[in-house]
């Protein structure tokens, strides 16, 4: 059981550090980034690449953002399987929904009990 916690600290760790490097070397800013990852899990996912990290690593690889891209991958492919094409534009809405709720809901929590303030520059 140990050795699933050191197995997802490692790969989510990956993940985080690959994002550092980008953030640290190179020009890309942290939105192109995150949309990096999103794409990223995307296409992994699509290739049927990103399963098997999934089952190696568990939450190291279905939390950070290339998890949510290869989350909206398998819903596109089980909604294109059980609707056709239709599935294209329903599934990764369907496969993704439980986390796109929880972030509007967590999003509005931290709206209401924290005062946003400007940057002072």
């Amino acid at each position: 059981m140990i050795f699933d916690f050191i197995k997802c600290f490692i790969v989510g760790g990956l993940f985080c550090a690959v994002g550092q490097l980008l953030i640290s070397y190179t020009k890309l800013t942290p939105a192109r980034i995150l949309v990096a990852f999103v794409v990223a899990g995307v296409v992994l996912g699509a290739f049927g690449v990103y399963e098997p990290l999934i089952e190696f690593a568990g939450a190291g690889a279905t939390v950070p953002l290339t998890g949510f891209g290869a989350n909206l991958a398998r819903g596109i492919r089980e909604a294109v399987d059980e609707r056709g094409l239709l599935g294209v534009f329903t599934g990764g809405l369907t496969a993704a929904a439980g986390g796109i709720s929880a972030a509007i809901l967590f999003g509005l929590l931290v709206a209401i009990i924290f005062k946003s303030k400007t940057k002072q520059t």
